[in-house]
């Protein structure tokens, strides 16, 4: 029996293998293909500009191009898109192949960055560390190639092993789930990608708020609360220490419904009555709504409240509009549909 359990384990870690080895190569096809394509297309786009003299008239050739591209192939082929498949080709028509080896979201961060020491330092650390879009941003926006070159030789490997503590290394799932990538394939069911544009907005709207100075102090994430033992969680939890209120966040990725406003209403009247101290002042509730077309917030307090509200808190809380700003400033860089 042993000796049995030991070559059934032999031949499916085998299989597992294989299974591996086929997701990475798919992968790293699609990758090389499409990032081969838009390389393409930026020259296809370059030589009609340049060879018959249409910089005047770029937007509009552009423009007829995306809605003819989008009408036949779907999403991915916008005007701002395009403008930077042109500039992918350009800043790299004469140069450095490494490109080829990373994703797009790779590669728009990188084509961004205008000293080519600086830039060919990026693409050779993201391959050589297997970073991912995530991690290579960060480097970029902490001056890390800064920080190595003004970095005395006997420490340039702390530096590195700081960084490369940071953040998990790229996996072949992570890349799959890359936005560009659903786009050039085409992939209707998007509900993976839902939940990752769900956890960017509320990671953008925690460092608005604590960005704010306005007395915001992050206290959790999908908070638990038990009632009847029944299992709810809020989105998000602050605590105001200047208004001294607890504010809870929601978001929905749909239309305000009256059920959202009722279960804030559930979820303030809570902390009220269980979780806040006697000398706290009334929770704060806020809805946030941003459904295909609109992006709608709500205030949601008690109505014994309701004068408060109007006469303290609005002073040190961001109206509904500068968050609706924030939220679909946020979700159209998540999305890039212009």
């Amino acid at each position: 029996m042993e000796q049995n359990n030991q070559v059934f384990g032999n031949y499916y870690n085998k299989i597992n293998d294989l299974i591996l080895k086929t997701k990475q190569n798919v992968a790293k096809n699609i990758n090389y293909e499409m990032v081969e394509l838009y390389f393409e297309i930026g020259s296809t786009i370059n030589e009609l500009i340049e060879n018959y003299n249409l910089e005047a008239s770029q937007n509009k050739i552009l423009k007829l191009f995306s809605e003819k591209l989008t009408q036949e192939f779907g999403q991915g082929f916008s005007v701002s898109n395009l403008k930077k498949m042109k500039k992918f080709y350009l800043t790299y028509e004469d140069g450095s192949t490494l490109w080829n080896q990373l994703s797009w979201s790779h590669n728009r961060l990188i084509m961004n960055i205008d000293n080519e020491a600086k830039r060919t330092f990026y693409l050779e650390e993201t391959i050589k560390s297997n970073w991912s879009v995530r991690q290579l941003e960060r480097q970029i926006n902490s001056f890390y190639y800064e920080r190595l070159l003004s970095t005395s030789k006997e420490h340039k490997e702390e530096v590195k092993n700081e960084i490369n503590l940071l953040e998990k290394k790229e996996k072949v799932q992570d890349f799959i789930k890359d936005p560009y990538v659903l786009e050039f394939l085409d992939i209707k069911d998007r509900r993976f990608l839902e939940k990752d544009l769900e956890s960017n907005l509320l990671e953008h709207i925690s460092e608005f708020l604590l960005e704010l100075g306005r007395g915001f102090s992050f206290v959790a994430r999908q908070k638990r609360i038990d009632v009847d033992g029944d299992n709810f969680y809020i989105d998000l939890v602050f605590y105001n220490f200047v208004l001294k209120c607890f504010v809870l966040i929601d978001l929905k990725l749909d239309k305000l419904t009256h059920q959202d406003i009722g279960q804030m209403d559930f979820y303030v009247r809570y902390y009220d009555n269980e979780i806040k101290a006697e000398d706290d002042n009334p929770t704060i509730g806020i809805i946030l709504c941003s459904d295909k077309k609109d992006t709608i917030v709500k205030y949601s307090v008690l109505n014994d409240n309701k004068n408060l509200f109007a006469s303290k808190y609005q002073l040190y809380l961001p109206t509904e509009e500068e968050l609706a700003r924030e939220i679909q400033k946020q979700k159209e860089e998540f999305e890039d549909k212009e």
